[in-house]
């Protein structure tokens, strides 16, 4: 391995804040190298006529249905809905426990 990409190495170890032994570094340089024949192979692919783009998901709309004012709920019907009810109100599981 050239003195270079063992220093790049030695580097990026650095940047990631990880300590390597001389094994660990020596698998770390064989990824590495594996990593950056992917980005060689990467660049071969023709994007001729592509149009960047900054996020993935540009050309979605939003697909949900303007808000309308309507009529509220009955309480009976809300409560249908619910898993239990007290009293006419959602009763849900506590969530602070005390200490008897």
């Amino acid at each position: 391995m050239s003195q270079e990409k063992e220093r790049n190495s030695k580097y990026l170890a650095d940047l990631a804040r990880i300590e390597l032994s001389s094994d660990e570094e020596q698998i770390f340089n064989q990824n590495l190298e594996k990593i950056l024949g992917y980005m060689d192979l990467i660049d071969e692919v023709d994007t001729q006529g592509i149009l960047p783009c900054a996020h993935v998901l540009e050309t979605i709309q939003n697909v949900m249905r303007e808000d309308e004012e309507g009529p509220p709920l009955s309480r009976e019907t809300f409560l249908q809905n619910a898993p239990d009810s007290v009293g006419g109100m959602i009763k849900v599981p506590p969530i602070v426990q005390s200490e008897e």
